[in-house]
């Protein structure tokens, strides 16, 4: 039986604002097929990762943080403090432990 999936997940550059402001999140996704029963896969990705943060973190302005089902440019994606280009973006598979951080470099002038 698939088992839960613990992350972690940092926000900043003002992405924190749509999340209550809170930076850091120690989360423990439940197995794939329970939240997402449709899915072909048990391994998490950060595709459902982003559709479990709309559902279970965003709080507010879900447009500048989401476009599609990736997020919107200028949104930087770390994992491990890499970037999520050299993963495969959407596809990389989570592993337990990893960091993956949002980084909004969107500024008002």
């Amino acid at each position: 039986m698939a088992e839960t999936l613990k992350l972690n997940i940092h926000f900043g550059g003002g992405a924190e604002l749509l999340f209550d402001k809170i930076k850091k999140r120690e989360v423990e996704l439940p197995p794939l097929k329970k939240f997402k029963p449709d899915c072909q896969s048990d391994k998490w990705t950060i595709k459902e990762l982003l559709l479990w943060i709309k559902e279970n973190l965003l709080r507010e302005r879900e447009e500048l943080f989401l476009q599609g089902d990736s997020v919107r440019p200028g949104i930087l994606v770390l994992i491990n403090d890499t970037d999520w280009e050299l993963y495969g973006e959407l596809d990389y598979e989570l592993q337990p432990a990893d960091t993956v951080m949002f980084i909004s470099t969107l500024h008002g002038g």
